[in-house]
């Protein structure tokens, strides 16, 4: 399959928006604070961002609580030009054991991996769906470890499924996982040693 540069995709995204002179609203799945970062720095020029912080997957429910807090705190802390929104969401691990079953022996970045990411960004579209947001999206691509042309495919089916554009990006491109290390330190992020879920805790 040949590779897209979803980068560029996004720049041409914001050249319209800029062209169109309104901030388009934007749902954005966010795993963590130290990914989240960047992401909410670049995009919130351009969106009116709400942030889900819809991840099953994390494991045990402790670190869930302190990844959230982190990302709660960095969206107190940093100074945006426009206000960056929080949406509550419910901590259904059940859902994650579910889909991933049967996967569970799959190497990180593997099949599992995809069944967790498709859930996640399910779960945002269709919150992005009923309340009426123009677009849905996740920070997961900042992640020099995360396959960002299966997470943008995904992204684009589940969005048609739904009927919610979903924001192509690659946001580890321009240095964006570079300035999120620089800004984790700056505002003193926890930044974790694992993915999330028990089964990438001892990989």
């Amino acid at each position: 399959m040949e590779k897209v540069n979803y980068q560029l995709i996004l720049d041409r995204t914001i050249d319209e928006i800029k062209k169109a002179g309104k901030r388009p609203s934007l749902l954005l799945q966010c795993c963590c604070g130290p990914c989240s970062s960047y992401v909410l720095e670049y995009l919130s020029k351009y969106f009116d961002i709400t942030v889900l912080f819809y991840n099953p997957n994390i494991y045990p429910y402790e670190e869930y609580e302190k990844r959230r807090r982190e990302l709660v705190r960095l969206i107190e802390l940093y100074p945006y030009e426009y206000k960056v929104e929080s949406a509550e969401c419910e901590y259904e691990d059940e859902e994650f054991y579910k889909v991933v079953s049967g996967y569970e022996d799959q190497p990180e970045g593997g099949a599992r991996c995809v069944k967790c990411f498709a859930l996640r960004l399910e779960k945002t579209a269709q919150m992005a769906k009923e309340k009426g947001f123009d677009y849905f999206s996740t920070t997961l691509t900042v992640s020099p470890h995360k396959n960002a042309q299966a997470i943008n495919q995904l992204g684009m089916e589940i969005g048609k499924e739904y009927g919610v554009e979903f924001l192509l990006a690659d946001f580890k491109k321009r240095e964006g996982y570079k300035r999120s290390i620089e800004l984790s330190k700056e505002y003193d992020l926890y930044r974790q040693d694992y993915c999330g879920c028990k089964f990438s805790l001892n990989k």
